[in-house]
């Protein structure tokens, strides 16, 4: 058995820049409202705080490519607002991200190279290792889907509020729905990996090398 407090919320993180991305989305909300609804001085605002929060963030020592893709994120929302003059459209990108996001873990489950396994599998050093073992990638099929289910639910409260042309409540549920239920999703994630485990398994650290033919990815 691993050691008790090494749940997939130790091991995947991400604090920090799930709650440095929900800056530049509140920025644009207030400048939007704070400058009489104009998308441009929004956009700009929510592009000038991505890059300080960059900064930031480079300074202390994040990594530059994530760091980067971030910025370019939020360049491309910002973009998009000011082409169709839709203050709601800044939020699009995110809507359309987390509909690929959750369609990519849906597929990896199907295809039996589940996502969570390829994360934790690099976290831990021990690339595709993990797939040598049947209960392990049975395991983290299971945990993908559940782990997915966060997608659909931001997928379905985001189109619903982009549809309803409602940016305040966009950015208000951009907060909500960033790290909040980041944390919420990994306690039924991690139940659902250790659930699908042989009560004798050591854990992640530990794959155990079996025929791939009797890989069944649950």
């Amino acid at each position: 058995m691993i050691e008790r407090e090494e749940t997939f919320a130790q091991l995947l993180g991400g604090r920090g820049a799930a709650l440095d991305a929900t800056l530049p989305s509140i920025a644009f909300v207030a400048g939007w409202l704070l400058t009489d609804h104009s998308v441009g001085w929004g956009a700009l605002i929510a592009v000038a705080v991505a890059v300080v929060v960059g900064v930031i963030r480079v300074l202390r020592g994040d990594k530059i490519r994530a760091v980067l893709i971030g910025a370019f994120v939020v360049s491309v929302a910002a973009l998009v607002a000011m082409y169709t003059g839709r203050a709601i459209d800044f939020f699009l990108v995110q809507l359309l991200s987390n509909a690929a996001s959750g369609l990519a873990f849906v597929v990896s489950w199907a295809v039996r190279w589940p996502l969570l396994g390829v994360i934790v599998g690099a976290l831990l050093g021990q690339r595709t290792g993990w797939r040598q073992d049947p209960d392990l990638v049975r395991a983290y099929g299971r945990a993908t889907l559940v782990y997915a289910s966060q997608y659909v639910v931001r997928v379905l409260v985001f189109g619903y509020l982009w549809w309803q042309d409602d940016v305040v409540a966009s950015g208000i549920a951009r907060l909500v729905l960033s790290w909040p239920l980041y944390v919420v999703m990994l306690a039924p994630t991690w139940w659902a990996f250790r659930a699908a485990l042989p009560s004798d398994h050591p854990g992640p650290r530990h794959p155990r090398r079996r025929l791939a033919a009797d890989t069944d990815p649950g």
